[in-house]
């Protein structure tokens, strides 16, 4: 190859290189000054049992889980007390961030409302979809101007809401299945999270500063701590339910 054609390739080198520079320098823009919380949240004491879903209440709900034990998921801890769906937030005020374009996504699968906790924006759309071949409905309980009732009876149906408002939590179920039952966290910012089937969350990209963190569990409520966040750094925060306790305070940073 003469030097001739070479030229292009170098030219394209060159670009490719300062295009990677600027990429990383946004990168580290965005995260300069921010930091990222982690945490478990852990449940002690006996684990509560979960009541069977009686599904042949509906025939087609029935035959739709045909074989299958469904229980209502008021609380999912395993052996160790690991506690999902809590849904964790911080408190306070943040400078203003875009609102995702892309909507939340709940499903109506198998006669049950999937995810069982999820968070979102203010502003953002959240989008419900009918998986199941018969008659459901959304009714959003709520005392923030974020309810709606609608049917949705046919599978593929897709309903839309924008959440106007912020909201902990935004209760919502079918009246067709009393059974059926999920929950949103509405927030102004994007510091929010739900633990997973292990206990764990994580929050990535806080400013750095000194913020209550809640967490908030169908069951056992809210629990608040403080939280202090460094650039660069990662924080812990970890919360822990008492099923044998009636009432849950305020937690004190550690």
């Amino acid at each position: 190859m003469n030097a001739r054609a070479l030229l292009p390739l170098a030219a394209c080198l060159i670009a490719a290189v300062a295009i990677g520079g600027r990429s990383r320098a946004a990168a580290a823009q965005t995260t300069a000054g921010h930091g990222t919380i982690k945490g478990h949240v852990k449940l002690t004491g006996k684990l509560p049992g979960n009541p069977i879903i009686r599904m042949g209440m509906d025939p087609m709900c029935a035959k739709i889980n045909a074989g299958k034990r469904v229980i209502q998921e008021n609380v999912v801890a395993n052996l160790n007390g690991d506690l999902a769906n809590v849904f964790v937030s911080l408190q306070g005020t943040f400078p203003r961030t875009p609102v995702p374009t892309a909507p939340v996504v709940i499903d109506q699968r198998a006669c049950i409302y999937v995810p069982r906790v999820i968070g979102a924006r203010v502003g953002q759309t959240l989008q419900v979809k009918n998986s199941d071949e018969l008659l459901h409905n959304i009714h959003g309980l709520s005392a923030k101007g974020n309810d709606f009732n609608v049917s949705t009876p046919k599978a593929g149906m897709i309903q839309q809401f924008t959440l106007k408002n912020e909201e902990v939590m935004l209760k919502i179920k079918c009246d067709v299945h009393s059974w059926m039952t999920t929950y949103v966290g509405v927030v102004t910012h994007p510091y929010f999270a739900v633990s997973n089937e292990d206990g764990m969350f994580e929050i990535a990209n806080v400013p750095s500063g000194t913020y209550p963190i809640q967490a908030w569990h169908e069951r056992y409520g809210p629990l608040v701590q403080m939280v202090r966040v460094r650039a660069g750094a990662t924080t812990m925060a970890d919360f822990t339910y008492t099923e044998e306790s009636e009432k849950f305070k305020v937690q004190s940073a550690k």
